[in-house]
């Protein structure tokens, strides 16, 4: 072979080598971190969630994208050394679970470059995740767990006919809670309630915070908060000794037989949501142009433990005896 052929036949079989090269890395799947506060049911349906509304806009997992999941079993003090670890991977996308996880990721992330959706946030805004409800922040947007507060006590008043004074527990510490608290506040007038809140800051208060609803609430709500969905037992033994039913945020506590009933936010539509704008944001969408996603009414749902309402002394009104949302 002449040596312009040779350099000929060289030059191609580099070039090949070449375009074979960037179609294997333009086939490596993306990466995306996952940043949890702790294991929970609802947590565990927002991440389900996310990854099925990825799957949805053609980013599937193992071939498209892969996650890095990580939580700190609820313990503040370790999400920054978690979400260091994530960034250090240098991920296409952060995904950030419960308001403290997405506050800590917002400072901790500032400027890398790496776009942060949050999910299970209750008020962002109040948070200080983004501005406002209209618009998404530097880097950062999500979906929110913000519950339709006059739904629940319209629920409540269906399930407790009786019940005037609306006792809600809740994590002073924990900005969820306290925005939360606020706007139950806002609702209960209009609903014809009175509230009535007990703030708990520690797991080994819930016996003795719980039981001073005694006398001054008809009905506990238990919010989404972190300190108290993970101890609900404990909530639900206190209520129960003082005979005050519960409606909690959770319906898995319900299906459990811990309490009665709940109203609550479906956590994967949360999570699909979520998915969503992080599909947007991958396909080039800036999140400050992304509004933060809240809750309808129809991402709600109802559900009572006939057996467990009994438990706390309560007959299941004859309204709600066709509602669809019975178990036991």
């Amino acid at each position: 072979m002449s040596r312009l052929k040779k350099a000929w036949f060289s030059g191609l079989v580099v070039a090949g080598a070449l375009a074979w090269s960037a179609a294997t890395a333009a086939a490596d799947p993306i990466r995306i971190g996952i940043a949890n506060f702790g294991e929970h049911p609802q947590l565990s349906a927002a991440i389900a969630g996310f990854k099925k509304a990825l799957a949805e806009n053609g980013i599937v997992e193992g071939t498209d994208v892969v996650y890095s999941e990580s939580h700190t079993n609820f313990d503040a003090s370790l999400v920054p050394q978690m979400i260091a670890k994530l960034q250090a991977e240098q991920p296409k996308l952060i995904y950030t679970i419960t308001t403290p996880v997405s506050q800590i990721a917002k400072k901790a992330l500032a400027g890398s470059g790496i776009p942060v959706v949050f999910s299970a946030v209750t008020d962002p805004v109040a948070a200080k995740l983004v501005p406002s409800w209209e618009t998404g922040d530097e880097g950062m947007t999500g979906a929110t767990d913000l519950q339709d507060v006059a739904a629940v006590m319209e629920f409540t008043h269906k399930l407790l006919p009786n019940a005037k004074r609306f006792g809600v527990p809740y994590n002073p510490g924990e900005a969820n809670d306290a925005a939360l608290l606020e706007k139950i506040k806002e609702a209960a007038p209009a609903a014809g309630f009175e509230v009535v809140d007990v703030g708990v800051d520690n797991v080994n208060d819930i016996q003795q915070r719980i039981a001073s609803f005694a006398g001054k609430a008809d009905v506990i709500y238990t919010p989404a908060s972190n300190l108290l969905q993970p101890a609900i037992a404990a909530v639900s033994a206190a209520a129960r000794q003082a005979q005050i039913p519960i409606v909690n945020s959770d319906d898995g506590a319900v299906r459990n037989g811990v309490v009665p009933a709940s109203f609550a936010v479906n956590y994967e539509q949360v999570g699909l949501a979520a998915g969503k704008i992080a599909a947007e944001i991958l396909k080039g969408k800036d999140p400050k142009s992304i509004a933060p996603w809240r809750p309808a009414y129809e991402d709600h749902q109802p559900l009572i433990s006939k057996k467990t309402l009994a438990a706390f002394g309560v007959e299941l009104p004859a309204g709600l005896a066709d509602c669809g949302c019975l178990i036991d």
